[in-house]
């Protein structure tokens, strides 16, 4: 059995205390100190682990890919987040947006409407999150494209869903080892057999 964990009050800390209810997705622009990449599921506040080589290396690999085929109109953003609700505010690996969502130089964060796709690439510290939580809520607030990226043998494997709006889930449309080839959002093929740090010429 365990002692009870004693805390030794510093002048020089301070603790953030959620309010009644948990906090707000206003909030997350508004508390002092928080670490990068917080986000908001729920009413509390998800603090991320440091990023491993794999989730840098998909996430570079990805968007470029993505900056190099996205259609005209839409905009690739990394690491930014999402207002679904006014408790929940998570903070997609890559999202696709709508060009006109682009607001200015200041802002944090962007309409579930003008999401057209949300990726998250699995960490250790994610994995429920990443593939229970996240997309049912995704899913609930009506983005139509949702992937979610594990790491087998080194490599990643994307997941692809696609939104059934009636039901407001999502439906699984296919696995993808060594290549990502899509017609859905838009054409897009991307090799996913190498994560070579230089890219291909």
């Amino acid at each position: 059995m365990s002692a009870a964990r004693e805390y030794v009050h510093h002048e020089h800390v301070e603790w953030l205390r959620p309010p009644a209810g948990g906090w707000t997705a206003d909030d997350l622009d508004k508390l002092p100190n928080l670490p990068p990449h917080t986000e908001l599921i729920d009413g509390s506040l998800i603090l991320m682990s440091p990023q491993t080589f794999f989730h840098m290396a998909v996430l570079r690999l990805l968007e470029n890919a993505m900056l190099a085929q996205v259609p005209e109109g839409f905009a690739v953003i990394r690491e930014m987040t999402t207002k679904l609700t006014a408790r929940d505010r998570p903070e997609p690996d890559l999202m696709v947006v709508s060009e006109d969502a682009l607001t200015g130089p200041g802002q944090t964060w962007y309409e579930p409407e003008s999401v057209l796709l949300a990726v998250e690439i699995v960490s250790a510290d994610s994995i429920d999150r990443d593939r229970e939580v996240k997309p049912h809520k995704y899913a609930r607030a009506g983005i139509p494209h949702f992937w979610r990226v594990e790491e087998s043998d080194g490599l990643p494997v994307v997941h692809v869903y696609e939104l059934d709006p009636a039901a407001r889930s999502y439906s699984f449309m296919g696995i993808h080892h060594k290549q990502l080839k899509l017609e859905r959002p838009f054409p897009l093929d991307v090799d996913l057999s190498t994560l070579s740090p230089r890219p291909t010429p």
